[in-house]
C-alpha cells in the first residue's frame, strides 16, 4: 500500500508538470503570431532597401565601399551565432551551436583565426564553457528586437572590418519558414556579396521600365550610407526570425512534454488501479478467511 501511495503522489506531481507545460505551449503559440507579424511588417522595408541598393549600384563602380571589398588574405574570421536567452525549446540552440562549430572547424582547417560574437545567453554560456574566443557578447536583447539592437551588434564588426582587423563575418541563425519548420542558416555578413545588392541582368523590358535617378549627393555617397544600414537590416531580420523560431521550437517541445506527461499519467493511473484492486481483493480474502475460521471454531 505504501508503494501505491507513492505512485499516487507521482501522478499528482506529473499532473502539475503537465499544467505548466500546457500553459507554456499556449503562451508560445500566442507569441508566434506576434513574432510573425513583426517579420511581415519589416519585410517591406527590407525589400525597398534592396531595391534602392539595386538602383544605386548601377551608377557606382565596383569596389566603391570598404564593406564590398574582399580582403586579399583571409586570416581572421568572426562567427555570430544567434541563440535564445531561455531554454525549454528543444534542439533550437544546439542546432545553431553545431552549425557554428562545424563552420569553426572548416575555417580553422584553412589556417584562419576564428573568434565568436555571442548573441543570446545560452550561446554565450556554451561558448565560454567550451573555451572559444569571444570578441563580444550580447545577452540583454528582448523578444522584440529593434534597430538599436542590430546596430549594437554590427557597429563594432563594421569598424573592425573597415580597419582590416577582421576579414570575414558569418551570422548563424534559425530561419523561420513556418510554425513547423525552422532551418539553421549560415549567412555571410561581411564582406557584402555583390550579388546581394546588384539586380538581375537587365533585359530590354527592364531597361524600358527602369526609372532613371538623379542623386544628390553623389551615388557613391548614397551607397556609402546605405550599405551599413543594409548590414543592420540583415542582422535585425535574423534577430526577429530567431525569436519566431524560438517560440515555434518551444511550442513543439512543450507540446511533446505535455503529451508525454499525459501518457505517463495514464500508465501510472493504470498501475495504481491494478495495485488498489489487488489490495482490495486481498483484504476481502482475509475477511472471508477470518469469518470461515470463526465459523469452524
Amino acid at each position: 500500500m505504501s508503494k501505491a501511495r507513492k505512485v499516487l503522489s507521482r501522478i499528482k506531481s506529473v499532473q502539475s508538470t503537465r499544467q505548466i507545460t500546457k500553459t507554456m505551449e499556449m503562451v508560445a503559440a500566442a507569441k508566434i503570431k506576434r513574432a510573425q507579424t513583426r517579420i511581415e511588417s519589416a519585410r517591406p522595408y527590407a525589400l525597398k532597401m534592396i531595391d534602392v541598393l539595386h538602383n544605386v549600384s548601377q551608377y557606382v563602380g565596383s569596389g566603391s565601399h570598404p564593406l564590398l571589398e574582399v580582403h586579399e588574405n583571409i586570416e581572421n574570421v568572426v562567427i555570430v551565432p544567434i541563440t535564445s536567452n531561455r531554454g525549454l525549446c528543444g534542439a533550437f540552440n544546439m542546432n545553431i551551436l553545431r552549425q557554428s562549430e562545424a563552420l569553426f572547424r572548416k575555417e580553422r582547417e584553412q589556417g584562419r583565426n576564428v573568434s565568436f560574437v555571442g548573441v543570446g545567453r545560452k550561446g554565450v554560456s556554451y561558448l565560454r564553457f567550451a573555451g572559444y574566443s569571444l570578441l563580444a557578447s550580447y545577452i540583454e536583447f528582448t523578444d522584440n528586437p529593434t534597430f538599436t539592437d542590430a546596430k549594437l551588434v554590427t557597429d563594432r564588426l563594421i569598424e573592425m572590418y573597415q580597419e582590416g582587423t577582421i576579414d570575414k563575418v558569418y551570422i548563424v541563425f534559425n530561419h523561420f519558414k513556418s510554425v513547423m519548420e525552422q532551418k539553421p542558416t549560415i549567412h555571410q555578413l561581411l564582406p557584402i556579396r555583390r550579388e546581394e545588392i546588384e539586380g538581375e541582368a537587365d533585359n530590354e523590358a527592364n531597361k524600358i521600365l527602369k526609372a532613371k535617378y538623379e542623386f544628390e549627393p553623389e551615388a557613391e555617397l548614397v551607397l556609402f550610407e546605405l550599405l551599413p544600414r543594409y548590414v543592420e537590416t540583415v542582422v535585425l531580420r535574423a534577430l526577429m526570425e530567431s525569436v519566431a523560431s524560438e517560440y515555434a521550437a518551444r511550442r513543439a517541445a512543450m507540446k511533446a512534454a505535455t503529451d508525454n506527461a499525459g501518457e505517463m499519467i495514464e500508465n501510472l493511473t493504470r498501475w495504481y488501479n491494478r495495485a488498489r484492486q489487488a489490495q482490495i481483493t486481498q483484504e476481502i480474502a482475509e475477511i472471508v478467511g477470518g469469518a470461515n475460521a470463526l465459523q469452524e471454531a
